[in-house]
């Protein structure tokens, strides 16, 4: 048995398989967003394509799809986030993360995460893909206290940490 790549567990044929063979239409947007992986780690152009938002597809490209499938080998997906998107609702938000091995221009394999807030619209009762960003970064910040410079040095030299390590 073939299992679905989208993390869910259950079996292609029985969880995104019946959205991307068109069997079916997603009810939800967690649906829609977990057929939209497993289509691009099965390099389904059309379904990409089909299940953007109408006012969208006009700047997409299916050969640079098709490239991007087939350059990349997805491994993992992951839902971080849920916002509305269900059965009753006309959007939802689907926060998630996949792993990847991707080639770069040199044809060098390197891994990487692809993260983002993925926004979905209903339209006639049918889930689209809206529109995608990158989460908003949290600024580092340290936790530990910071020494002051009239303070001993923390190497154990008995002088203030200005005239040792602080310079």
């Amino acid at each position: 048995m073939d299992h679905c790549s989208c993390s869910s567990g259950k079996v292609y044929e029985e969880c995104c398989g019946q959205f991307i063979s068109g069997k079916k239409k997603p009810k939800t947007a967690e649906q829609l967003m977990r057929a939209r992986y497993t289509a691009h780690s099965r390099t389904e152009v059309d379904f990409i394509i089909n299940t953007l938002h109408p006012s969208r597809r006009k700047d997409e490209s299916p050969k640079e799809i098709r490239q991007w499938c087939e350059s990349t080998k997805w491994k993992t997906f992951e839902i971080v986030l849920l916002e509305e998107g269900g059965e009753d609702d006309n959007e939802g938000v689907v926060e998630f993360k996949a792993t990847y091995t991707s080639k770069d221009i040199k044809g060098e394999m390197h891994d990487g995460v692809h993260h983002e807030i993925a926004e979905f619209k209903k339209v006639k009762g049918e889930w689209f893909f809206w529109d995608g960003r990158p989460p908003r970064q949290e600024p580092f910040r340290h936790e530990e206290k910071q020494t002051g410079l009239n303070e001993p040095c923390p190497c154990g030299s008995g002088k203030k940490f200005k005239r040792c390590c602080g310079r």
